[in-house]
């Protein structure tokens, strides 16, 4: 019977992925990945991982009440489950998270923490306890391709939750180890199946927020973390005109039309922030627009392609893509050339190139 490590959050989707993997003829260990430090966490584990004991509850980036959840999911499957303490990792996506706000960009700590956790440290624990598998509750699909030695990686079957995105930091060496068990369904039809199956958690609400920012106030995380910053600064548009103050240019992202602090006849949104000048650059929705961007650290996931290509891209988590023209314009870099402008294009975040549903690869806007 061949082995899997599983992800488990505590959602229904991660919960759901256990049951269908038993009913594939899997071997199912489920793994919680803390990532708050707590006094119970021993001082090894498996491989020299620390394990987390079932009866710490201080509150960390996932919650007590996640883990328990995931426990009981568990239990009720017969299930082995580990709690590990992952503290080292989220530190740092932490780390990265304030760099890049405090650089003036936008960060896209869920696709760091794929990239990081989800797909290395978890790999690295599923080799120590032999699995041949790992998987997670992701809405995307691994599908065979003719003519490829690797599955390619694809959309998952519901639009409106498709996670294929922040996936494409994923090393395509390791698609044949991992497994999306949701990625075919439909949430509703998802969610029903989980409630025959008994599984507690049929009906949780989905997550929204960032995990280690409950509350979704950035400001106060990045005071927290890294203390008082001197991020004050003036308005201006984009001629340079000065048309008011703000009080930290991390409060504000590429695309923002509220919460400016400055009234104008008609819309006006965030077209840029300037770190270095501590300014953010307020315009109009035309010169919002963007034409073209460049990427670099590009992860392709499709072998041999051949440039320029044609397809679409999607410059942030639910974004409609824009069909485009990709160029490389250097060893880890490329070009994207929209047909039409694209608005809210922000430094920092992740763009994904797509052929239809499937994902071509990506990289990080500059």
């Amino acid at each position: 019977m061949p082995r899997v490590v599983l992800a488990m959050s505590g959602g229904v989707d991660s919960s759901a992925s256990a049951w269908l993997l038993q009913e594939q003829g899997y071997d199912v260990v489920g793994l919680f990945m803390r990532s708050g430090a707590t006094d119970d966490a021993c001082e090894t584990g498996i491989g020299g991982i620390p394990i987390v004991s079932a009866k710490a509850h201080k509150q960390g980036c996932c919650s007590a009440s996640d883990a328990a959840d995931a426990r009981r999911v568990a239990d009720s499957l017969d299930i082995p489950f580990h709690a590990l303490n992952f503290s080292n990792g989220f530190d740092q996506i932490k780390e990265y998270f304030a760099d890049e706000y405090l650089a003036g960009r936008t960060p896209n700590p869920c696709v760091m923490c794929n990239i990081w956790l989800k797909f290395g440290k978890l790999w690295d624990f599923a080799q120590q306890v032999g699995a041949d598998h790992i998987a997670t509750g992701h809405y995307a699909q691994l599908l065979p391709v003719e003519g490829e030695d690797r599955p390619g990686l694809f959309r998952g079957l519901d639009p409106g939750k498709d996670q294929s995105y922040v996936l494409f930091g994923t090393q395509r060496d390791l698609f044949d180890k991992i497994l999306f068990p949701v990625g075919g369904y439909q949430k509703s039809e998802l969610r029903e199946l989980a409630a025959k199956a008994g599984i507690r958690t049929a009906n949780k609400p989905d997550s929204q927020e960032i995990c280690f920012i409950p509350d979704n106030d950035y400001s106060r995380f990045l005071n927290d973390f890294r203390g008082p910053q001197e991020t004050a600064g003036e308005l201006v548009d984009t001629a340079g005109n000065v048309v008011g103050q703000h009080e930290g240019y991390q409060n504000f992202t590429i695309g923002q039309r509220r919460g400016l602090g400055v009234a104008f006849g008609d819309p006006r949104f965030v077209v840029r922030i300037e770190a270095e000048t501590r300014r953010v650059v307020i315009g109009t929705k035309e010169e919002l627009g963007r034409d073209s961007l460049e990427a670099n650290r590009v992860n392709w996931l499709k072998p041999d392609l051949k440039f320029p290509l044609t397809g679409t891209a999607q410059i942030r988590y639910q974004h409609t893509p824009g069909k485009c023209t990709v160029h490389e314009i250097g060893d880890d870099r490329i070009r994207v050339d929209f047909d039409e402008p694209q608005f809210g294009v922000a430094p920092g975040q992740a763009l994904v190139v797509y052929d239809d549903d499937r994902v071509l690869g990506g990289g990080w806007i500059l």
